[in-house]
């Protein structure tokens, strides 16, 4: 089984390997690809109200399992809404940090992302 610090280093790997991100690609960076994923719109060109509407998506999917929101429905243009279950804590920037970082370890275990090789955490 591998630690947390270990996961995380399995996550830069695949976006660094399958996204050409660079080596430690930054949350906002991850929090992108994750809504292009979840939306399946691909790669094209975003505006920037399109890349915040992406870092949305993200944040309410990897926040989903921890109860802070509910999948509601897709609207006409096919983007995922969600609820919210559950203010989320005020944070400070590193702790918000690590609040995401264990969300996308999450969404790498609950979409099967990492290798098979590869456990869960500890």
């Amino acid at each position: 089984m591998k630690n947390e610090k270990e996961l995380w280093k399995e996550v830069e790997r695949f976006f660094q390997e399958n996204f050409d991100t660079e080596k430690h690609p930054t949350i906002d960076t991850l929090l992108f690809l994750i809504g292009i994923q979840e939306l399946g719109s691909g790669k094209q060109k975003y505006s920037k109200d399109d890349k915040l509407n992406l870092i949305h998506i993200a944040v309410c999917r990897l926040l989903e399992p921890f109860g802070y929101y509910r999948f509601s429905h897709y609207d006409a243009d096919g983007y995922p809404h969600f609820e919210t279950l559950d203010a989320l804590p005020e944070l400070k920037p590193n702790e918000q940090q690590i609040l995401m970082k264990k969300a996308i370890i999450q969404y790498f275990v609950d979409e099967e992302l990492f290798p098979e090789d590869i456990s869960t955490l500890e």
